[in-house]
């Protein structure tokens, strides 16, 4: 690169162009809501407004596991937001999530409803309601909880590091890819260690720890994300294949990684969710089958 063609940071940033790549339409260094729109609400005591990212599975995840275990409390509206048509700058979903970031939950069981925000904190929030899938013995906790705020302080670096500029920026650039590659097959490696020890992270049972993982970690490894398997030579990371693998057999996750998704075979899309029979009858080629 010549020094004419060398980007030089000016002394004070401004916002005056588009940043560019998939999500240019929706990137701006302010927040609040760009139009006024009120949320829909079901009937299920939960109301969850979200898409199936990584971000978003957790917690849908989360909420089936909870109904397979037999908490009919746990039972739930799920809301298709479309991120890149921008209804998450709603004025609704602002007043649920002022980060205006998927996913957001409403707890509507009680006198007030509750805003929780953050997907961590919602699988927090869900586990302490239920009392499930969180270890109540102080160290297998501890182990727990630092596991999840592992994935949720190194998921950055996956998806908005290494997955932006591998799959998303404009074109590609070697620097940010291999800083960002170099630290994702890095975590890979802290999962294998442990995993190599534990059938689950957070000890020998499934938590919200691997829960909150899964979606991003294990779904990297199976060649769901990024197209970036063979890049990342994932099969070297053996006992997060294994554990990935058991976690992906589970119905709940089965059913969980399909609500809210856009993408991908028909069959594995069911744009909102209010009922369990919709598993069976809505999805997308259901659905389309049925306008033919």
């Amino acid at each position: 690169m010549s020094d004419s063609d060398r980007y030089v940071p000016p002394k004070v940033w401004t916002w005056d162009k588009p940043s560019g790549g998939r999500f240019e339409n929706i990137n701006r260094p302010i927040a609040g809501p760009t139009h006024d729109k009120a949320l829909p609400v079901g009937r299920q005591p939960l109301q969850l407004y979200s898409l199936a990212t990584p971000n978003g599975v957790k917690v849908t995840v989360m909420l089936e596991e909870l109904l397979e275990l037999g908490h009919d409390g746990a039972q739930y509206d799920a809301w298709l937001i479309r991120i890149q048509d921008g209804d998450q700058f709603g004025s609704g979903f602002v007043a649920v999530n002022p980060n205006s970031k998927i996913p957001a939950l409403l707890d509507r069981s009680g006198t007030e409803p509750i805003r929780v925000f953050e997907s961590g904190a919602i699988l927090m929030y869900l586990a302490e309601k239920f009392d499930a899938l969180l270890p109540t013995e102080r160290p297998a906790r501890a182990e727990c909880l630092s596991w999840l705020f592992w994935q949720m302080g190194s998921a950055p670096y996956l998806g908005g590091g290494f997955g932006h500029f591998y799959a998303y920026a404009p074109e590609p650039f070697e620097y940010p890819i291999n800083r960002f590659a170099m630290e994702v097959k890095r975590q890979l490696d802290v999962l294998d260690r442990r995993l190599a020890e534990s059938d689950y992270l957070a000890g020998p049972h499934y938590t919200i720890a691997d829960i909150g993982v899964w979606p991003w970690y294990g779904q990297l490894v199976q060649g769901r994300l990024y197209d970036a398997g063979e890049f990342l030579q994932v099969q070297e990371y053996r006992n997060v294949g294994r554990w990935s693998d058991r976690i992906a057999a589970r119905p709940a996750v089965q059913r969980g990684r399909k609500v809210n998704r856009i993408r991908g075979d028909l069959s594995d899309q069911l744009h909102e969710r209010h009922e369990a029979s919709d598993f069976e009858l809505r999805t997308e080629d259901k659905l389309q089958a049925g306008k033919g």
